[in-house]
């Protein structure tokens, strides 16, 4: 289970807080600090992946570049990979760069599970406008997409991103013997 999204929209957090470890992921104020492919095993057959971010980390373009490089070839070479938990930061929802991980999942028929981060930053009513909003976007897509508002802050939508977690974990533990 892999986790991706532009730089600063919570990564490291979300992946704490849905684990319920308060430091498996190192966090960070500075956008880009996840500049490797990170795994956290959680058994023998469960990982999750950290991504580099995509957007506004502060790297040099080549550096930028060698890591989207890297995770090109990972989500295209790993066969043991069950679905992207894509991270959107739901006040900047589905920019250029989400499309193209989106379209890439579309491609290679990987489920998508989107977390609007920073949920926490609207009324309630305004979170669902925005939920919505994505959710008619994605219509289009062929590929099991789904979308929830998720806050690392104020736990919003933890427990429905612990259930989607579970469901690949699971999965991947049957099927061990693709890794």
């Amino acid at each position: 289970m892999a986790f991706a999204g532009r730089s600063n929209v919570g990564k490291s957090s979300a992946i704490n807080r849905i684990t319920g470890q308060k430091s498996l992921a190192r966090t960070s104020k500075t956008p880009g600090r996840t500049q490797q492919i990170i795994f956290f095993s959680l058994t023998d057959y469960q990982r999750l992946v950290d991504l580099p971010g995509y957007g506004f980390a502060k790297a040099p373009l080549t550096v930028k570049q060698q890591w989207q490089r890297q995770v090109e070839y990972y989500l295209q070479h790993r066969q043991s990979l069950q679905g992207l938990m894509l991270l959107i930061d739901s006040r900047h929802p589905l920019m250029e760069s989400d499309w193209q991980m989106l379209h890439w999942c579309q491609t290679v028929n990987m489920p998508v599970h989107i977390l609007l981060t920073k949920a926490d930053k609207f009324s309630y009513g305004k979170g669902q406008a925005i939920l919505q909003q994505v959710r008619q976007r994605l219509t289009a897509f062929s590929v099991a997409v789904s979308v929830q508002l998720f806050s690392a802050t104020k736990t919003i939508g933890i427990d429905t991103a612990r259930q989607r977690l579970t469901q690949w974990l699971t999965f991947s533990d049957h099927d061990s013997s693709k890794s």
